[in-house]
């Protein structure tokens, strides 16, 4: 019975939790899905509609052999990304955009414009700054999402853009004084933590400690109904 009772206890929490999610949260069936995880399918999915074009014009307007590599790199990559991501924001009803926002339009433009040697240093400058940026968000989703799907995703999205950042200053036209230099706050990205400590300072947390207090009292309780009773001493 009390075994019984501890294990209907476990069970109580995590629907307690999937039932008080912060808001912005949606319930999925493979976790809650955050608004830092939406946002992280978005910016994959906006990586790629100007990055892939960025790619096919290195073939043709650098001068750089190993800029034109980059591209080539870029784009295949950002092809199988772009498939993935496509193939997730389905699963979890995501809605992705169609199309380059207005920064990543200028850029495009600013690349199709350039040639030889200004295209190569207008390409490099370019993707290393946007690569830089989106890098951070990654990092935050990877360490405080609660969708098991969004975490290898993740994952795998931050292994590319490493590679990829390796790769735009392997071409030796990144201008490293341009880069912001690293922030200094211990503050979660994303606000993962800040949302992680309100989850479990609300009604929710109630429940998780209670759950917790009654299983700790049955298991001491069937640890004394166990122990063999000391019979009294015949004199």
């Amino acid at each position: 019975m009390v075994g019984l009772v501890a294990v209907a206890a476990w069970q109580v929490l995590p629907a307690a939790a999937e039932s008080n999610l912060p808001d912005g949260w949606v319930s999925t069936p493979y976790g809650p899905l955050s608004p830092a995880d939406t946002d992280f399918l978005v910016r994959v999915r906006q990586a790629g509609l100007w990055e892939m074009p960025a790619g096919q014009m290195a073939q043709t307007q650098a001068e750089s052999s190993t800029v034109k590599t980059v591209g080539a790199t870029l784009q295949a990559d950002h092809q199988l990304l772009d498939e993935q991501v496509r193939k997730l924001a389905a699963q979890l009803n995501v809605s992705l955009p169609g199309q380059p926002n207005k920064d990543q339009q200028g850029w495009l433009a600013e690349m199709s414009s350039s040639y030889g040697r200004t295209f190569d240093q207008v390409f490099a400058n370019r993707l290393r700054a946007a690569h830089g940026k989106v890098f951070t968000v990654v990092a935050g989703v990877r360490s405080g999402t609660r969708n098991d799907l969004i975490r290898p995703f993740a994952a795998t999205a931050m292994d590319v853009v490493m590679k990829h950042m390796s790769l735009l200053e392997s071409t030796g036209d990144v201008d490293f004084t341009a880069i912001p230099p690293p922030s200094t706050t211990s503050s979660t990205p994303n606000g993962q933590g800040y949302e992680s400590q309100r989850f479990l300072s609300g009604p929710t947390g109630t429940l998780v400690f209670v759950g917790l207090a009654i299983v700790l009292l049955f298991a001491i309780a069937l640890s004394r109904r166990s122990r063999p009773r000391r019979r009294a001493a015949s004199w």
